[in-house]
């Protein structure tokens, strides 16, 4: 009885102890990630390394160990902490992410883009991965193939926002205005507020501009009646032709240039016929976004945020000025009604000619 007792608290002790030194451990980490947080890496260094004496086998006190040499510009010490952990069970897409920016930090070309190719092995649906192997491909001034991964992390993970910003500029150098258009309205939904959100509204409003000057865009087009029976798979070109149709249509009402006002009627006279031809044959989270807004009475609203600024800054701000009530119920309409794109709707054929990389 007496020797059940004694072990009974001697493993009680134990715990005890354990869970002491992994609250000890987990308090020393935090204080690591607010010295990062803070921009002083050298104290964070100091504070996890503290942290992995409590708890030498955490990976995620590793991970972070080998993020802040790192930053501190440590590439050899964020090489040795970081490389053992990519082969661990435990490994995520974050530390395979740390990982190729040392790499390319080291300008170990060969060695990232054989690291990518394993990380989208393990996860083929992340977005970051495909975003970041593009990056490289385009550092390597491989434009094609940089387009090609975005693409793909576009396919493979339709939330992720960064693919479709670099898509959409990629794009911008080739003669098909119609991705740029479509992946960047998409992005600048998911990030509203930023400086790639500026940077991008003025691609999309330039790419409408070169969609309506060239009316040879519009050549490739399906008859309407066989767009109506057409099926929806994925990589399907023919919702392109659908899309250049339906915009096709709408050449005669630009007729005083390219801006806010003509692009409401237009986009407006698109969605409409676009609903008629086409919306139960390829079915898109962007159009039913646009829709929602026509429906709300906010699409007015809604493209003068899209292409004012771009269009003229001075016009966007007086039409504010005139509008505040329904541009404020707009805004807060749109803060709790994001976009969100659905899987299974992607439709891009991946036949692309950049003409001009201008990188």
């Amino acid at each position: 009885m007496r020797s059940s007792l004694l072990k009974a608290v001697f493993v009680a002790g134990v715990l005890f102890s354990q869970v002491a030194v992994a609250q000890d451990a987990n308090e020393l980490y935090k204080t690591a990630t607010n010295f990062m947080r803070n921009g002083d890496y050298s104290n964070a260094v100091l504070v996890l390394n503290q942290a992995l004496q409590l708890d030498p086998d955490n990976f995620e006190y590793r991970k972070q160990l080998g993020f802040t040499f790192y930053l501190k510009g440590d590439l050899i010490k964020a090489k040795s902490v970081i490389e053992p952990l990519l082969n661990r069970k435990e490994a995520d897409v974050q530390v395979f992410q740390i990982a190729g920016n040392i790499y390319q930090g080291r300008e170990e070309w060969k060695t990232a883009q054989r690291m990518y190719e394993k990380a989208i092995r393990k996860f083929p649906n992340s977005g970051e991965l495909y975003n970041d192997n593009g990056t490289l491909a385009m550092n390597f001034k491989m434009y094609d193939g940089a387009l090609r991964s975005w693409i793909k992390g576009i396919e493979q993970d339709p939330g992720f926002p960064g693919n479709y910003y670099n898509a959409t500029k990629t794009y911008y150098y080739s003669n098909n205005p119609l991705w740029c258009i479509l992946y960047g309205e998409t992005f600048m939904n998911m990030e509203s507020f930023t400086t790639r959100t500026a940077e991008i509204r003025n691609i999309v409003l330039e790419s409408y501009k070169k969609l309506f000057n060239d009316p040879s865009l519009f050549d490739s087009m399906v008859p309407e009646e066989e767009g109506k029976k057409g099926k929806k798979s994925r990589g399907d070109n023919g919702f392109s032709q659908a899309f250049k149709q339906c915009m096709g249509k709408q050449l005669s009402v630009i007729t005083g240039g390219v801006d806010p006002d003509a692009l409401i009627m237009a986009r407006t006279r698109f969605l409409l016929d676009w609903y008629n031809s086409y919306g139960s044959s390829y079915p898109y989270a962007l159009f039913d976004f646009q829709q929602k807004m026509l429906q709300q009475g906010m699409f007015e609203s809604y493209n003068h945020w899209l292409f004012g600024p771009a269009a003229n800054q001075a016009g966007y701000k007086a039409w504010i000025a005139l509008h505040k009530q329904e541009y404020d119920d707009f805004l807060k309409y749109q803060r709790n009604h994001p976009l969100k794109p659905r899987p299974d709707e992607y439709y891009n054929d991946g036949k692309f000619t950049l003409i001009n990389a201008g990188y």
